[in-house]
């Protein structure tokens, strides 16, 4: 990491009272770099510098903006090893996920943005009047360490498109590649104070930013509790506030489904980063009558999920990013071992073969029922249960039956998926499968916040709407 580890207005400066503290490799459980957090100080001068800024910034045209896009782009492509490289270090993705998922995250939404923002009505007429779309301000931008990368470019594109300066706090657990994303947007010729960096932990500079009356938004992604905690920041000063917070996603596989796939990709899906994805669909739902043949597909399918050193390339999953996030995922198999569950494959402690560092065993319960704790919490780690369901009223009811509403996976013939997509409270349901389209708007219901990102929704988040009335006369 950088002795100077705050972009702001253009230049790389020290930090104005901050500490430092160790980054730490989730592999072995040791510090491989050090970071200084910021201040409130550090957050004042940053917002300082996006507020003069948007002055000139607010005013460019929507070319130009589109432009500098384009030039981000180019160099985000040129770092894709560097990127990666850091996630895996610090997250500890595995190289190849690191690569060709995390990284290439930020190409897709940079992609997206860039076709998105040729598409927004900027001025629509009405007769004599004229609706205008003006960038909202200054935005706050806090992102997670789960998906580093997709989370800042997700919000720092379409920002930017929109005409706002920004200020971004990325995860104290993933500050490299957020600082190579600085130098990029740098070299890109992004002008001073549009673009601003301060590293450091929710509870000072997140809350600092939210608090701050000179910023016009916050865009926030992290755990619900965090998010209730943005809002209650941001309240006083009345500023717009949106958020992309937790999920506990259903998989319900319908009786005309192809058993085999569904499940495999459930376990897929679930396991994919780790776990440790607010899409992940830990909740897999399957017919009675099916049940049985359902956990021996899921046991074999958890059974061939590897476990791998990071720097490693492959295929198989690394470790979760820290010792809470570890001790967590134990706690919660251990409780719903206690509550009933059986366990089929994984468990608790580390691998046999990853003895230091936050392995986890991948991890299959079945006789879950609704009413666990691990039914209703979300785990973000690589653990799948089972629950059985009497008829599709069943289903349903089980799978709305959670303070979340981010997304759901339903697998089944297509007449049936119609007929139950309508009744699922999520923002997103992905049908026989299927991942997240940077043009398609993202964002739940529920707890699981408010607010769209991605493509053309996500511009409209950082824009105002003005009304002229009687201008064109």
């Amino acid at each position: 990491m950088r002795d100077t580890p705050h972009f702001i207005d253009g230049s790389w400066v020290e930090s104005l009272g901050g500490r430092a503290v160790p980054v730490i490799d989730p592999a072995t459980g040791e510090p491989c770099a050090s970071l200084t957090l910021g201040t409130a100080a550090d957050v004042d001068r940053a917002v300082a510098a996006a507020a003069q800024a948007f002055e000139s910034f607010s005013r460019t045209g929507v070319a130009e903006r589109v432009a500098l896009l384009e030039a981000i782009l180019a160099g985000y492509t040129r770092r894709l090893d560097g990127f990666a490289a850091a996630m895996t270090r610090e997250v500890g993705c595995p190289a190849t996920m690191a690569r060709d998922a995390q990284a290439m995250a930020g190409v897709d939404h940079l992609r997206a943005t860039v076709r998105a923002a040729q598409t927004v009505e900027w001025e629509e007429r009405r007769g004599r009047h004229a609706i205008l779309r003006e960038p909202i301000g200054v935005a706050a931008l806090i992102t997670p360490w789960n998906w580093p990368m997709n989370q800042i470019v997700a919000k720092v594109a379409p920002a930017l498109a929109a005409g706002c300066t920004v200020v971004l706090k990325p995860s104290e657990e993933a500050p490299g590649c957020a600082a190579i994303f600085a130098e990029v947007v740098a070299e890109a010729g992004v002008p001073a104070g549009v673009f601003n960096l301060v590293q450091g932990d929710g509870a000072v500079v997140g809350q600092a930013l939210a608090a701050h009356p000179r910023v016009d938004v916050v865009s926030f992604t992290g755990s619900t509790r965090a998010g209730i905690a943005v809002a209650q920041a941001a309240a006083p000063t009345v500023k717009r506030v949106h958020q992309e917070l937790g999920g506990k996603a259903p998989a319900l596989v319908l009786p005309s489904a192809d058993l085999e796939m569904a499940v495999r990709a459930t376990v897929g899906s679930v396991t994919f980063n780790s776990g440790q994805s607010c899409l992940a669909p830990t909740r897999l739902l399957v017919p009675a009558a099916q049940y049985d043949a359902a956990v021996a597909i899921a046991r074999r399918a958890m059974a061939e999920t590897q476990i791998g050193d990071p720097d490693v390339p492959g295929n198989h999953i690394g470790p979760l990013v820290n010792r809470a996030q570890w001790d967590r995922v134990q706690r919660l198999i251990a409780g719903a071992i206690e509550e009933g569950a059986t366990l089929e494959a994984g468990g608790l402690g580390h691998p046999p073969e990853f003895g230091r560092g936050f392995f986890v065993r991948p991890t299959l319960l079945s006789g879950v029922t609704p009413d666990m704790t691990i039914a209703r919490e979300e785990i973000f780690g690589p653990v799948v249960t089972l629950i059985a369901y009497a008829d599709e009223d069943a289903a349903i009811r089980i799978a709305n039956d959670t303070d979340y509403g981010l997304s759901a996976v339903v697998f089944g013939a297509p007449e049936d998926v119609r007929r139950i997509v309508p009744r699922l409270r999520a923002g997103m349901v992905y049908v026989n499968g299927g991942i997240p389209d940077a043009d398609m708007p993202f964002g739940g219901y529920k707890r699981s916040g408010n607010g769209r990102e991605y493509g053309a929704h996500g511009i409209a988040e950082y824009l105002e709407v003005k009304s002229v009335l009687g201008a064109y006369a």
